[in-house]
């Protein structure tokens, strides 16, 4: 087992992923451009290191954790030249097909190995070391990467070749941000039809209209006291983060010839939604939009 990670991107995401490596028994050297998240990984454990080329150095394996595409292959740019021949080089950011393709060619190109490994899970899974990660690569790279990605999650999947952890991922979040707006529309129209949230709930959470959306991240106080609801709508999972992953699936609907009506609807409105609320708010707060456009009142 490779036993020193070097990680890049040390955020909300990031800088849990990489305590855990740390917990268990890797050997991690971390860098971030925010000096407060370089701080709370110092604290977690991790050795912090002021440069990324200076992590990647001594590493067998690269792990970056990145806003969007372009950040990957600037970090790409920067590091290949810096890390020894064969390094295995997986990113668990989630960005276009398109970029994590061309972030595999470049790390080949300078004889480097490569995996796409985004997320799922949100900053709780990352915390509690419960993320599913989807990978994208050869079946060699996924073999020797999963030890790692099963330290920081509970389920690791092979999806396919470059870049089909990143189809799987914007697949998965568009059912996702679907089924949020459905669950809160139903929600809104129980409102006006007099339906309380806890009726309304106990039935569709054990019938047909059972899902995630609705059973762990509720988008209305009460019925699930841990979603994100009863808490103001502090995110778990970000309204802005939500948008972006959106907007690569509308991206990718495009690209493809898709017929995606309510794809592409939901991701009108969530980047609608995340142009006001930025990262203030839980994707689930898109209820209150939704209770605000109908003329409701808060119940």
């Amino acid at each position: 087992m490779s036993r020193t990670v070097a990680f890049v991107g040390l955020g909300h995401m990031g800088g849990p992923m990489a305590a855990n490596l740390t917990k268990a028994g890797y050997r991690v050297l971390g860098h971030d451009l925010v000096p407060a998240a370089v701080e709370a990984a110092a604290r977690a454990g991790v050795e912090t290191v002021a440069a990324a080329a200076a992590a990647v150095t001594a590493a067998d394996v690269v792990v970056s954790m990145l806003p969007a595409g372009r950040h990957v292959l600037g970090l790409y740019d920067d590091i290949l030249t810096a890390a020894r021949p064969g390094t295995l080089f997986v990113d668990c950011s989630t960005v276009d097909v398109a970029d994590a393709r061309t972030a595999h060619e470049r790390a080949l190109a300078a004889g480097m190995r490569a995996l796409d490994a985004p997320v799922s899970g949100g900053v709780v899974g990352a915390e509690a070391a419960t993320l599913t990660f989807m990978a994208g690569g050869g079946e060699g790279e996924f073999a020797e990467a999963r030890p790692l990605l099963e330290a920081m999650g509970k389920k690791a999947v092979h999806c396919g070749g470059p870049g089909a952890g990143q189809a799987a991922k914007i697949c998965n979040n568009m059912i996702l941000g679907v089924s949020m707006i459905a669950v809160s529309e139903a929600f809104v129209l129980g409102e006006s039809l007099g339906l309380s949230h806890q009726a309304l709930y106990d039935v569709a959470s054990t019938a047909s209209g059972q899902c995630w959306a609705l059973s762990v991240n509720c988008p209305v106080p009460g019925p699930v006291p841990t979603s994100p609801a009863n808490r103001d709508y502090r995110p778990g999972f970000a309204a802005s983060l939500m948008a972006k992953d959106l907007g690569l699936a509308a991206n990718a609907v495009r690209e493809a010839g898709v017929h995606a009506e309510l794809g592409l609807r939901a991701a009108e409105l969530y980047a609608a939604y995340a142009e006001r609320v930025g990262d203030a708010e839980d994707f689930s707060g898109v209820v209150r939009t939704i209770r605000d456009r109908s003329g409701e009142t808060a119940t």
